[in-house]
């Protein structure tokens, strides 16, 4: 491969990854083209992507990105798996998919630019975007809900209080 040639497939993965801060590396070398098309299609319709990448260059163009602790990781041949709502949706999608096709390789991930790699795995095991945010709704909620019932309960005695005395003297007028 030329000189030219490489420096214009760097700049174009600096160009498509150099904003990004989350990723997963995946090996498809070893499914067949029926499987790749089918996986591929899979995750396009989540909004997932998926680009095989030469190593080399992926490291060039990862040097001074959130990226570079995947450059790291680049060995043997990879796809870089990126888009989706959050990287652990990707994650999952692609656990999902390794249950599908046996064959698929889950390599490493990277979470916020983290140094730190996870496996995609252990990605897919964190809580995501929208499941903290659920839990965060349900904690902030938690003491109004507490006060709430705490009143309604309170209420619901002195109304039964009043019922009891109310009926007290319908009970001696019949007794009479």
């Amino acid at each position: 491969m030329s000189k030219s040639t490489k420096d214009c497939i760097t700049s174009d993965y600096s160009r498509s990854y150099s904003g990004l801060a989350d990723a997963c590396l995946v090996d498809v070398t070893k499914l067949n083209v029926q499987d790749v098309t089918r996986f591929r299609q899979e995750l396009r319709k989540k909004q997932i992507r998926v680009q095989v990448v030469k190593n080399s260059l992926a490291r060039r163009a990862f040097a001074g990105t959130k990226l570079l602790p995947l450059a790291e990781a680049l060995s043997g041949p990879c796809a870089l798996v990126t888009g989706g709502d959050s990287i652990i949706d990707v994650a999952r999608a692609l656990m999902d998919a390794k249950k599908t096709y046996a064959t698929l390789e889950l390599k490493h991930a990277i979470l916020e630019g983290d140094p730190g790699l996870l496996t995609v795995e252990e990605l897919s095991k964190l809580r995501g975007r929208r499941e903290m945010l659920g839990e965060i709704a349900m904690l902030i909620s938690s003491p109004g809900r507490k006060v709430a019932g705490c009143l309604k309960s309170a209420g619901g005695k002195i109304a039964g209080c009043l019922k009891t005395l109310a009926d007290k003297p319908e009970e001696a007028a019949a007794a009479a």
